[in-house]
């Protein structure tokens, strides 16, 4: 009886872990977004977001008041990136965004006026 249980109880854990792996583990394909879905994240997340060509203004204008941020792997970043950009690296998940939530505050400081841009 003793020996019954205790495989029973071991089978039951090695079918969590596996469960787990394989939910943790599995390939996730990215939904491609859409302006729609930009523009909805830049509203729940209170962001202005502005064009290309007012980006493009700015930078000529007066690029030391951008926080370029760039947001791809460190890889991705040195093999090219804008001039003055910082890399933050964060994957494109509602998961890895909430996990560095407080990562990226510290990041950024406290200076509430200058314009950030995330690319």
């Amino acid at each position: 009886m003793h020996n019954t249980r205790t495989t029973l109880i071991t089978f039951v854990a090695v079918l969590l872990t596996i469960g787990a792996l394989w939910l943790t583990n599995r390939a996730v394909t990215p939904k491609q977004a859409t302006w729609d879905d930009v523009l909805a994240e830049g509203k729940n997340g209170d962001y202005r977001i502005i064009t290309t060509d007012k980006l493009a203004r700015l930078y000529q204008q007066d690029p030391g008041s951008l926080l370029l941020v760039d947001t791809r792997q460190e890889w991705e970043f040195r093999t090219g990136h804008l001039q003055g950009a910082v890399n933050f690296p964060m994957e494109p998940t509602a998961w890895a965004r909430w996990r560095k939530a407080a990562e990226l505050e510290t990041f950024l400081g406290p200076d509430k006026d200058r314009t950030v841009v995330f690319y």
